[in-house]
């Protein structure tokens, strides 16, 4: 469960009742679809011709330049979370990273369970007894790669949900 009972308003869209601008969306959308991509490999590895996880990273990102609807791009994250259902470990958490990357279009709380899922992957594929290690890494480099506009927001959001998103981002 990555997503709170209560709903920061900072995080629903304007024409929604918060106040979260579109070019704001997109940049959490453009950064869930990097967090993605950076585990996107241990999926790969496993299945590499099922291409519905890179599909949901290429949805949320051709949702963003307008080329894709949000029903659209909703619905190729449902299918990248499908591709992970009978695995385990670092592939299937780096499948469930682009699902929610890509329903990021639908509900902006995803980012963070994109981001959460690929520090989970990261954990999962480390060598023995350094998962802790290895994820904090990995959360420390989804931060550096957040944009200006959205860093303070993102961070904030981290702290808020860290308990619902199995503590991942405590660096």
């Amino acid at each position: 469960m990555i997503l709170s009972k209560e709903r920061d308003p900072r995080l629903i869209t304007i024409r929604r009742g918060g106040t979260l601008t579109d070019s704001d969306h997109h940049l959490l959308a453009l950064w869930a679809a990097t967090c993605a991509e950076h585990v996107l490999g241990f999926f790969e590895a496993v299945r590499p011709d099922d291409t519905r996880p890179r599909h949901a990273i290429e949805a949320a990102r051709a949702w963003v330049r307008g080329e894709l609807g949000m029903m659209d791009t909703r619905a190729a994250g449902g299918h990248a979370m499908g591709a992970a259902r009978d695995l385990v470990g670092a592939p299937r958490f780096a499948a469930y990273a682009a699902g929610q990357a890509a329903v990021v279009a639908h509900v902006a709380e995803h980012d963070l369970g994109a981001a959460a899922y690929a520090i989970k992957a990261v954990r999962a594929a480390a060598a023995d007894g350094d998962g802790e290690a290895a994820g904090r890494r990995e959360c420390r480099w989804q931060r550096d790669q957040l944009a200006d506009p959205i860093r303070e927001l993102v961070l904030e959001d981290q702290r808020r949900r860290n308990a619902i998103c199995w503590s991942v981002f405590e660096v």
